[in-house]
């Protein structure tokens, strides 16, 4: 039986290099999981509660070292440690681009409703002007909207998937052979 934390991940494989990327060049430490062994932990790891302890328990056909064990978890600590800077990096990212939407959204957004109030005023009551007051006008909102969706709802999922990426960088890796 194992010794892990309330929420435990289970992997069976013939070996370790299954967890990892064959195609990544780098050394050991530094390579990237394999994208389904990636998969099946996020999947697992946002299945259980957003608070408590990760456990990844990785059963193997062969046997390992001890330092082979921690290089292991020294590798997958190291994995997802960097999937959670990628996604404060992009979260970032995000927050500019965001920034940057809404400086330019609210710019049409006064331009819009400047020169529909222009229009709207110096004639008498016309039906074409009040129509193309009307149309800049939801033209300027409609240029709101990539902001509002930045601020509003794309950096939850971002956010969400650090604090998992953060907590499976910290789970304690356990090997049974």
């Amino acid at each position: 039986m194992s010794n892990c934390a309330p929420h435990v991940i289970r992997l069976q494989l013939d070996n370790i290099q299954q967890l990892f990327n064959s195609l990544d060049p780098s050394p050991f430490l530094g390579r990237d999981l394999d994208t389904n062994a990636e998969a099946f932990i996020m999947d697992w790891a946002q299945e259980y509660p957003a608070k408590g302890d990760f456990c990844l328990e990785i059963t193997l056909a062969t046997a390992i070292s001890a330092q082979e064990k921690n290089r292991l978890e020294q590798a997958i600590h190291n994995y997802f440690n960097e999937r959670a800077r990628f996604c404060q990096h992009e979260l970032r990212q995000l927050m500019r681009e965001g920034r940057l939407s809404l400086i330019i959204g609210l710019s049409f957004l006064g331009l819009c409703v400047g020169v529909g109030r222009l229009l709207a005023n110096p004639f008498p009551y016309s039906g074409f002007a009040e129509l193309l007051s009307e149309s800049l006008m939801i033209g300027g909102w409609v240029a709101m909207w990539r902001p509002m969706e930045i601020f509003l709802y794309r950096w939850w999922p971002i956010v969400r998937h650090r604090r998992t990426y953060m907590r499976l960088a910290e789970m304690a890796v356990t090997v049974i052979t």
